[in-house]
């Protein structure tokens, strides 16, 4: 649009049911260090309603539509389902928000009391909860993704002022920082027409302020040499993290690094679940992934020990499997059977229509919008031999970062 805003419509004839997307590029790893936290803040103030439409929720509930948000370290999503027929008002509703956000010191007041809640509820006093405050200061110490989407200390939220908040607001949340996806049973011209009826914000006259808007981040210097790390926490059962650097989610690796991780750690078939918790009995659970991160990201491997069982044996017998996936190729069968999954995931991943509006999003922001269609062909290509590569890149010993989260036994 003229505004910069992006805008993008599936014509989804299969549902009877139409969802808006509305992605910002902005997430926690475009914050200040010293004011961490804000981008997560910002998506539980952006439902505190304008001067026009003081209840967001309520406006949508009252049309039978639903609506929520997510905040990760890279951009921050909301999303909506609405009967058809409140299509516009919700379009409108969007817009209004983004342009006239009711940023008062009592709505700031409110959801900075909420965040605080939430860090106790879901880090503090939930078994396991700060695990990710541990681990990604260990593994990152200059890129921002050292500290999780929560704020690398809830005292930053706390203590943000209303000159704070208003000026992150007028920096990132602008049609020119934002991707809308519209998926509804409709043609795309009539959905074109909904959005074009909001007022949108006007894109900055500004281009200094556009250009002090897009962020770039320091580069995270090559680990030379392996990290520790091990705290003790009222939990029931021990728990053993690696994670290792790796590539970004634009790098040729990172689809093969995907596909590493569910060879080792995805379902009962796996090679961590057969070779340790299976034949060795060492865990009762472990898993693998990778963040998924746009920057440089993490791949993760962990086990939850059975009682008497040494940490540090069972950290070796996970850095074992690891280190096998770059000694030696995986066969074509095992391979093709983690692609197969993954496809199914990211079929059904597309079931729903606000799903797909996501999808749009995402793969946009990204870079490549045809990837919507394209990313299974894309895991397809990977072969055993790139498996070996990408896994002999990654699993290097001095590159290794080893948390041990052990049980005080006061759970």
């Amino acid at each position: 649009m003229d505004n910069g805003l992006t805008v993008l419509t599936h014509e989804a004839w299969d549902t009877t049911l139409a969802s808006v997307n509305l992605l910002y590029n902005v997430g926690s790893r475009d914050e200040d260090p010293q004011r961490t936290g804000f981008a997560h803040l910002f998506e539980h103030l952006m439902f505190g309603g304008t001067p026009e439409v003081p209840d967001f929720d309520a406006v949508l509930s009252d049309m039978g539509g639903e609506t929520n948000a997510f905040t990760n370290c890279d951009y921050t999503n909301y999303y909506l389902t609405i009967p058809p027929d409140g299509l516009a008002t919700a379009l409108r509703l969007e817009a209004d928000r983004m342009a006239n956000l009711d940023i008062s010191e009592r709505a700031l007041k409110v959801q900075q009391q909420v965040v605080t809640e939430e860090y106790h509820y879901r880090y503090m006093n939930r078994p396991y909860g700060d695990v990710w405050l541990q681990l990604r200061p260990l593994c990152y110490k200059v890129h921002p993704y050292r500290w999780p989407t929560i704020g690398a200390d809830i005292r930053h939220v706390q203590e943000a002022t209303l000159e704070d908040v208003r000026n992150f607001h007028a920096r990132y949340y602008r049609p020119d920082n934002a991707i809308l996806a519209v998926a509804a049973p409709m043609t795309h011209e009539k959905m074109l027409d909904m959005v074009a009826s909001g007022h949108w914000k006007q894109k900055a006259k500004s281009e200094k302020r556009d250009e002090e808007s897009r962020n770039t981040y320091p580069a995270e210097p090559v680990q030379t040499e392996p990290r520790r790390l091990t705290v003790r926490r009222p939990v029931p059962a021990s728990m053993v993290y690696l994670a290792w650097p790796m590539c970004d989610r634009f790098h040729p690796h990172y689809r093969v690094c995907d596909l590493i991780s569910d060879l080792l750690g995805s379902g009962n078939s796996s090679r961590l679940y057969s070779r340790l918790v299976k034949e060795l009995g060492l865990m009762t659970e472990v898993d693998a992934c990778i963040t998924g991160d746009a920057g440089p990201g993490l791949m993760v491997m962990s086990g939850k020990l059975r009682d008497g069982v040494n940490p540090d044996e069972a950290a070796e017998a996970l850095r074992s499997e690891a280190f096998r996936l770059a000694e030696e190729e995986v066969s074509e069968y095992e391979l093709q059977k983690v692609i197969n999954k993954y496809e199914n995931t990211f079929v059904f991943s597309q079931y729903k229509a606000a799903d797909r509006a996501l999808a749009l999003c995402f793969y946009t922001w990204a870079g490549d919008t045809e990837l919507v269609n394209r990313e299974p062909e894309e895991y397809r290509k990977v072969t055993p031999a790139m498996v070996l590569e990408a896994a002999r890149s990654v699993f290097v010993p001095e590159r290794e970062n080893r948390l041990y989260y052990l049980s005080n036994g006061t759970v």
